[in-house]
């Protein structure tokens, strides 16, 4: 009988059984070790995409029509590029986001972050999508603060974990008498009321952050920038494993070269720039005095036209600022003011009876948005229809050809912005069907119904919540078009 241990055809047949021993232990436990998919695959064949954000409105929230905000819309297109679903979780505070990616909860995090040398070594950033500065914010009745030194005379209190914390560290160096407080338990947006309602003194906010807030909290004010130019980026765990990373970083550089972060800035920041108090305190009141006379009217039209009522009477604000007897040097009239021929077609005799005008005005614009072709997707398509409203169907379809002679996107509002002004100049116009137009006029009409919606449903937000019982000051949050 051989020897196991000396036959080499013994041990050959040994070492083999070893072998297939190990790789069924191996397909027991799980995928074998050598097949083992990367993380990209894994996420693919999961069918689901983990990513951490904060709820805020330039990042991420419960919207009227589901989940919204910038950094919620540029995640959902980069899994939907994945192929798979979107799972967004959100922790108690900032802090919280870089030890959930430590400990494996997430795949990224897509919320707001600024890029900082302490936090590039716990995670691992992509290209950059958008640049801000950190501010100190104060209240526009309280004195000025023109410097550091200024601080000491209130109280300065900033959300702890931030990269505002950090810059406060870095000035502290030269200011030794800088003090602030830190909050684990609340956002930025919460610290902003707060000044709004002279709580405390200061703080410091995100550039973006300022611009989304100060339509709604009147009263802030910017007195100085106390950071360099800041980027901000998703934030990935420091793995070996960078399939899921560099396939991020793909979809960035392809995504800032076909225009679409350009678009969802447009879209979420875009008609925020431009801060007007006193026409904002003006509106405030307006919608506590004029919308309720009106309201129901504006919500059964909308009803009856498919449309969101809150974005009519936005729209009527516009027009007339509610006032059912408005009259323009042109000739057009009431509350939504229709042309007589627009009136005519609608079949209206009395422009100035507020509800001929506002279901008339609703129908109208209904029937200018069903005109344009269905690849124009929302919310682009009720921007061009209600810049149609304004200036007319056909000179809209003009400033449309001349984005595709720019070699533009025809069916993108960010484009068509820049094209509505050009009907007003010669060498533009008399190359067009329908020539001369004062295109400028529709692009500040759109954009100034935009703020107006954003404003209105933000107090209505706020007098909903005046009315229910207190539970939590700072769970309703503004809604971004």
């Amino acid at each position: 009988m051989p020897n196991p241990l000396t036959n080499p055809r013994c041990r050959t047949m040994a070492s083999s059984l070893i072998t297939l021993a190990a790789i069924i232990v191996l397909i027991f436990e799980g995928v074998p070790l050598l097949f083992k998919p990367n993380l990209l695959k894994q996420v693919q064949q999961s069918g689901e995409l983990v990513v951490i954000s904060r709820n805020s409105p330039t990042t991420y929230y419960e919207g009227a029509q589901g989940p919204t905000g910038f950094e919620y819309e540029l995640v959902k297109k980069f899994a939907d590029s994945l192929g798979v679903k979107l799972k967004i979780i959100t922790p108690d505070n900032l802090q919280d986001i870089f030890d959930m990616l430590d400990n494996g909860k997430a795949h990224f995090a897509a919320a707001g972050l600024t890029i900082t040398e302490s936090r590039k070594q716990r995670v691992r950033f992509t290209a950059s999508y958008q640049e801000i500065t950190e501010k100190l914010i104060y209240h526009n009745q309280d004195k000025k603060p023109e410097s550091i030194e200024d601080l000491a005379l209130g109280n300065l209190e900033v959300v702890a974990g931030s990269s505002h914390v950090e810059s406060l560290k870095k000035l502290k160096k030269k200011y030794p008498g800088l003090s602030w407080k830190e909050h684990n338990d609340m956002e930025s947006e919460e610290l902003l009321q707060l000044v709004e309602n002279k709580i405390i003194d200061y703080t410091i906010a995100d550039s973006n952050e300022l611009k989304m807030n100060q339509r709604f909290m009147l009263e802030l004010r910017a007195a100085f920038d106390i950071s360099e130019p800041r980027q901000l980026a998703w934030a990935f765990p420091i793995t070996k494993d960078s399939s899921l990373y560099d396939k991020a970083m793909s979809f960035f550089w392809r995504s800032l070269n076909n225009g679409d972060i350009t678009q969802l800035i447009e879209r979420h920041y875009g008609h925020v720039s431009k801060f007007d108090y006193v026409g904002n305190r003006i509106y405030v009141r307006h919608i506590a005095t004029r919308l309720s006379k009106y309201q129901d009217l504006y919500q059964q039209a909308a009803k009856k036209y498919k449309l969101d009522w809150k974005l009519l009477a936005a729209m009527g604000y516009q027009e007339s600022h509610w006032n059912p007897r408005a009259v323009s040097p042109t000739g057009v009239r009431g509350i939504m003011m229709l042309t007589r021929k627009t009136a005519g077609q609608l079949g209206i005799k009395n422009r100035l009876d507020p509800k001929s005008s506002i279901f008339g005005g609703a129908k109208y614009l209904a029937q200018i948005s069903a005109r344009f072709p269905e690849d124009i997707k929302e919310p682009d398509r009720t921007w061009f229809a209600m810049a149609a409203y304004n200036v007319g169907y056909y000179h809209v379809l003009d400033a449309r050809k001349i984005a595709i002679q720019q070699g533009k996107d025809p069916n993108k509002w960010i484009d068509l912005k820049t094209t509505l002004p050009l009907l007003s100049q010669k060498k533009w116009y008399k190359k067009t069907k329908f020539g001369y137009a004062r295109g400028w006029e529709p692009v500040r009409y759109v954009e100034g119904i935009r703020r107006y919606y954003d404003l209105l449903n933000y107090q209505l937000a706020k007098n909903v919540q005046q009315e229910e019982p207190a539970h939590d000051a700072f769970s309703i949050l503004p809604p971004v078009l």
